[in-house]
């Protein structure tokens, strides 16, 4: 009959049968056992060479190879891999260094527009220039040659780790001089100290998002849909900037929303403290180094008001000394989340209002490292 083999027939004892079972079953073995296992107990039913090709989508070659080393070793070996004897490497040591030291460069180094290496670039790039640099060995390398090169000497020239670069001299300075005053604050706060002098907090969040919905949100309908619903297309407004001073002893914040954050508006701010505290207090502001704090037009004012005002710069890159970020961190997760507006004016109204409710209930923020 055609398309039945010629080969011997595969005779099976009971305890191999059921081996072969067990693994064509299986459910954790590797798939090419499987595989192989479906394959011998599909020859030792006497099925046709073609038909075990489309039942186990295998060729009748690789076929007729495991049947044949069933035949010669037993089907325990026939489920596995034929040993081969190691080859020498192919690829030298001198061209895994050249793509180690390719890797270590940039793209936009060699011409390209990419900022960072993929695996596919480096490799089109080192199958191009292989032959030129003296590496033949490597005009063939595909992705996964230089993945296990890169991998070897863990080199991952497709991922970015940031750092900080230290830029303030005076860095440990001025975070000893913050961490004082919060330190005194702490002691004026539980009436361990009498200093006569009020700590605020200032800080900007600008690029606050006026953004619009096309078609209105739909409310949650029950038995239909458990959430708002909300078209995917919205009108993006512009964006405001939030100026806001935070009380260090009761909590109270002072804030702005404009259009810009510039020395105009930092004086503006500053005009409302001295509007919202007693004239003989002294008002120590913890601020970062922004250029409004520290321009022509502010010194003008602060000059104006001698005595009145006391600065203590936070160092560079020391945004995690800045109580306030705790402040606007609590509005990005509450009224700012998801809002929509119908222009960027009632988004400065809601602003307001959502300090309006932060005021009606305070609370005073603390540096915790002092917190028993």
């Amino acid at each position: 009959m055609a398309n039945i083999s010629k080969k011997p027939k595969l005779l099976l004892s009971d305890s191999e049968r059921i081996f072969l079972q067990n693994k064509a079953n299986s459910k954790t073995s590797l798939y090419r056992e499987v595989q192989r296992a479906k394959t011998l107990l599909f020859y030792e039913q006497n099925e046709p060479i073609k038909k075990i090709s489309v039942l186990t989508n295998i060729s009748r070659e690789s076929i007729y190879k495991y049947v044949e080393k069933a035949l010669s070793f037993g089907v325990v070996e026939a489920l596995k891999d034929t040993e081969h004897s190691p080859k020498k490497p192919v690829i030298t040591d001198d061209s895994k260094l050249w793509v180690v030291n390719l890797a270590c460069t940039k793209p936009k180094d060699h011409g390209y527009a990419a900022e960072i290496w993929s695996y596919e670039t480096l490799a089109k790039h080192t199958r191009k220039y292989a032959q030129e640099a003296g590496h033949s060995c490597l005009e063939k390398a595909v992705k996964a040659t230089i993945y296990r090169i890169l991998n070897d000497n863990k080199i991952k020239p497709h991922k970015i780790t940031y750092y900080l670069e230290k830029r303030d001299e005076q860095f440990e300075e001025k975070m000893n001089e913050v961490l004082m005053v919060y330190k005194e604050v702490e002691l004026q706060n539980s009436g361990k100290a009498d200093i006569p002098i009020i700590t605020v907090y200032i800080d900007e969040k600008p690029g606050v998002q006026a953004i619009k919905n096309i078609a209105p949100d739909l409310p949650p309908v029950p038995g239909k849909h458990s959430t708002i619903g909300r078209d995917y297309e919205y009108k993006r407004l512009g964006t405001l900037s939030i100026l806001a001073s935070l009380d260090l002893h009761t909590g109270q914040v002072i804030a702005l929303v404009e259009n810009q954050h510039r020395s105009i508006e930092f004086i503006k701010l500053l005009k409302l403290l001295d509007e919202n505290y007693p004239k003989n207090d002294k008002i120590r502001i913890i601020l970062d180094n922004h250029s409004s704090h520290k321009s022509k037009e502010t010194m003008k004012y602060l000059s104006e008001h001698p005595n009145r005002f006391v600065y203590v710069f936070t160092p560079k890159h020391g945004s995690w000394l800045n109580l306030i970020e705790t402040l606007f961190g609590k509005m990005a997760r509450t009224f700012l989340k998801q809002i929509r507006v119908s222009s960027k004016e009632e988004l400065k109204n809601r602003i307001l209002q959502s300090i309006d409710e932060i005021n009606a209930e305070p609370v005073v923020h603390r540096w915790k490292k002092f917190s028993n």
